[in-house]
């Protein structure tokens, strides 16, 4: 079940159609026996449409010629009803990557917003895998429900949608992977921790860099989770016709950062992360959250050795006092000359000059 009705073939009834104008811009239809597509540019009959191949090009009552094509799922994403803003899909394809997304994976998604990461998800497990979905919002998971069984051709056998948060609800064990895009992902660690796997991967998707810092310091200090590793992705189009070859205007800037983490074994303490970090990247109020909660370990000699870095001389300059009692320092006298300077004589101003 790869989408859009199997996606081979001619078109029958409804089937998802996607006609391009000679603008560019895309119409979703869904074919029907005596149906008929309308715009400012006249009309197209279904009709017209059913038993033709994929590719064939159709025409309205006033003549504009359509591309008649199935929908690609990064079409469909982007054309698809909205409830929470979609994951979109250069970030989709950053996932499915870097949190490696394999045939026959379980994989735990929370929220399921509008359902875009879900059908991207669907599409990397297949029927042997599972996706379980967990939505707070009864009207989004709706939403998401019929974006996902449309593009399908009805429900999914790999997929469970849930309505609930994520802490309370989960009750999968054994899981490969899990995707959080939330508003607070570190709130859900403990929940996901003990879903995971050994060697399992967590990906959170967060939209601000306040958010970001956040969910990576909770990773980073989380004994059962191995270094996060953040970033974000741009796409940039380019114009290309003749001899007017450019980047458009326009481009799809920042959407969202993505990091990713993975599970340590029950009981396994990493190695000292050794960082160099700018200097007063902590500062002097800072205190780890191991420390916080009195967990002490690794997490907490890191901090104190990239305090150490960061307060430690640039090389070549002054020794840095340490902060405990020291002797006084006595300055030293300074250094005179023993012998005279040698060298030619000044030479005196002439009279003109006086």
């Amino acid at each position: 079940m790869t989408g859009i009705h199997g996606r081979r073939g001619p078109f029958t009834d409804g089937d998802t159609v996607q006609l391009t104008d000679p603008k560019g811009r895309m119409h979703t239809i869904t074919l029907s026996e005596g149906g008929a597509f309308h715009s400012h540019k006249g009309k197209v009959e279904h009709a017209d449409l059913i038993g033709q191949p994929e590719g064939s090009v159709v025409r309205s009552n006033t003549g504009t010629a359509y591309v008649a094509l199935r929908p690609l799922l990064i079409d469909y994403t982007l054309s698809m009803k909205r409830g929470a803003t979609i994951v979109y899909p250069k970030d989709a394809a950053q996932v499915l990557v870097e949190a490696d997304i394999f045939p026959g994976a379980r994989v735990v998604e929370a929220g399921a917003g509008s359902g875009a990461m879900s059908n991207w998800l669907l599409r990397a497990v297949g029927e042997q895998g599972m996706v379980h979905s967990y939505e707070r919002r009864a009207d989004f998971a709706e939403i998401a429900r019929k974006n996902v069984e449309r593009f399908h051709g009805g429900p999914h056998p790999a997929w469970k949608l849930t309505v609930g948060d994520l802490v309370e609800s989960l009750d999968e064990t054994d899981v490969d992977r899990v995707f959080l895009d939330m508003l607070a992902p570190w709130e859900c660690l403990d929940a996901v921790a003990g879903a995971l796997i050994p060697g399992g991967l967590v990906c959170c998707y967060v939209a601000t860099t306040t958010q970001l810092s956040r969910v990576v310091e909770e990773l980073r200090e989380d004994p059962r989770f191995y270094e996060p590793r953040s970033w974000e992705t741009m796409l940039r189009t380019w114009h290309v016709e003749g001899l007017a070859v450019r980047p458009d205007h326009r481009m799809i800037g920042h959407t969202g950062f993505l990091v990713v983490a993975r599970r340590l074994a029950d009981g396994a303490e990493a190695p000292e992360r050794r960082r160099r970090p700018a200097k007063g990247a902590y500062g002097k109020d800072f205190t780890p959250v191991r420390e916080r909660e009195g967990r002490g370990g690794a997490g907490a000699d890191a901090v104190a050795s990239a305090e150490s870095v960061a307060s430690a001389p640039p090389e070549g300059g002054a020794a840095v006092p340490s902060a405990g009692p020291t002797e006084p320092v006595t300055p030293a006298e300074p250094t005179t000359p023993t012998e005279p300077e040698t060298g030619p004589p000044a030479a005196e101003p002439d009279d003109d000059a006086r």
